[in-house]
């Protein structure tokens, strides 16, 4: 798992999952860039994963609706920390992102939230990795990992929401799902340089509807929704030498939610 001068970049760096994948490549070693859309979030969370591991990092405030924006970031990359070897896709809209026709039924949802979505969850990750595939090739260990959803594989049970503000959206589902079919298709043109696998998180506590939170458990056979720190172990398989056979594939952290 040493990841000692390896360079990794996680988009949604300063988000509840990417500050956590952030401070466990560093925790292995890893130089980190921290790219996400807030510049004091960008600059808070890349000084303190150098203050508290002693590894170089750099902050990339960067809007992933924005092409010219996306397609500069591994020249920027380059520059500063000399390459890159992680890619990990992590920015995305959720749930709890404040978008009109975003978190309510079918008909309400908005087609120009929908072309939103897919631009930052599908196209960004495209293009990231498409003007970044030069970098990974040459590092030797060029691994790209793409975070997923349990509702890119699976259809939604909508009677979880009941009673509560919460929703489940077909942008975000269909995104996430269109993200894990470009993992499998990158992985046979990138390779033997480059692998690229996609992890699937399931429902990650922070604090929902108990209405929601009571549901969602009944339906986990492990019992409980996730945490940021369930999620640590599939990102160091992945973007070490462990997994130097593996690409191509989709970790499932999700309770085994999609295993009934």
């Amino acid at each position: 798992m040493d990841l000692t001068g390896r360079v990794a970049l996680v988009t949604g760096g300063a988000g509840y999952i990417g500050r956590t994948f952030c401070e466990t490549l560093a925790e292995a070693g890893a130089n980190v860039v921290v790219l996400d859309i807030d510049p004091e979030r960008v600059d808070e969370v890349a000084g303190y994963i150098a203050d508290r591991f002693g590894v170089s990092t750099l902050g990339l405030a960067v809007d992933l609706a924005v092409q010219d924006d996306v397609l500069a970031v591994p020249g920027r990359v380059e520059e500063a920390l000399g390459g890159m070897d992680i890619l990990v896709n992590c920015a995305g809209f959720v749930g709890t992102s404040k978008l009109p026709g975003w978190g309510c039924g079918f008909e309400e949802q908005s087609v120009d939230t929908w072309r939103l979505v897919a631009e930052v969850n599908l196209t960004a990750p495209f293009e990231l990795i498409q003007a970044s595939t030069d970098l990974l090739r040459r590092s030797g260990h060029g691994t790209v990992i793409n975070i997923g959803s349990i509702y890119g594989v699976s259809g939604p049970d909508m009677s979880l929401y009941e009673g509560t503000s919460m929703g489940n959206d077909a942008a975000y589902a269909a995104t996430k799902g269109g993200l894990l079919q470009l993992t499998r298709w990158l992985s046979t043109v990138l390779a033997p340089e480059v692998r690229v696998n996609s992890i699937c998180p399931g429902g990650v506590f922070r604090n929902q509807d108990p209405k929601f939170v009571k549901r969602y458990e009944k339906n986990t056979p492990l019992g409980r929704m996730g945490t940021e720190e369930d999620m640590k172990g599939a990102l160091l398989f992945l973007a070490s030498d462990l997994s130097a056979y593996v690409t191509g594939q989709n970790i499932m952290v999700d309770g085994g939610w999609t295993a009934w």
